[in-house]
């Protein structure tokens, strides 16, 4: 029996729109369907790129939608000026802290550097088993196969166990995503394991 949809989800994803079209149209669907479900976006607080489109959207079909931008970002003009809550925080690191306290599972939508890093700082801690909150990518027309590819990788090259692999899934369609984040564990794995000297 799967668990129930989570009630808040953190998206990670570029300020940027990208090349692909398809990817900012995905992006308001998926805001306009967070809506259809009232779970609340926690997201970058962005105004700008793919996370504008996802908020944009998001609030005009009546989410509730939370953003966590840094000081220094909101001073650039890159900040959402009409969300439901904007946090302003004074550092990166805090901005990931907030956005993962306050969120139920994690949905990866094409990005660049910044979402390549959010997304392995909560895989990261996945794997220690500091938390059991489920992670999906969304990946568009195979933006995100170089990822998983590098995963796979990671993991036959015997630096991740495999049940690593577990605990972020890739779906194709939208459609997929909330059901794959309601039927994914909610467990903490084994404990890691090191190699000892």
């Amino acid at each position: 029996m799967s668990e129930p949809f989570p009630s808040s989800i953190c998206v990670f994803c570029g300020a940027r729109f990208g090349n692909n079209p398809r990817a900012r149209d995905l992006a308001a669907k998926f805001g306009e369907m967070l809506a259809k479900r009232r779970i609340t976006l926690i997201y970058g607080g962005g105004g700008v790129g793919l996370m504008g489109v996802l908020a944009n959207a998001a609030l005009s079909a009546g989410a509730r939608v939370v953003g966590v931008i840094p000081q220094f970002l909101l001073q650039r003009e890159a900040g959402h000026p009409k969300l439901s809550q904007t946090l302003v925080v004074d550092t990166m690191h805090e901005r990931k802290r907030q956005m993962f306290e306050r969120a139920d599972a994690f949905v990866v939508l094409p990005g660049g550097i910044g979402t390549l890093e959010e997304f392995f700082e909560v895989l990261s801690w996945r794997t220690l088993g500091l938390h059991a909150k489920p992670i999906v990518i969304l990946d568009i027309e195979g933006y995100w196969a170089p990822l998983a590819a590098l995963l796979h990788g990671v993991v036959d090259g015997g630096f991740a166990a495999p049940t690593h692999l577990d605990h972020v899934a890739f779906v194709k369609s939208l459609d997929d995503v909330l059901p794959t984040l309601a039927s994914m564990p909610r467990v903490n794995g084994a404990q890691k394991e090191l190699d000892r000297l």
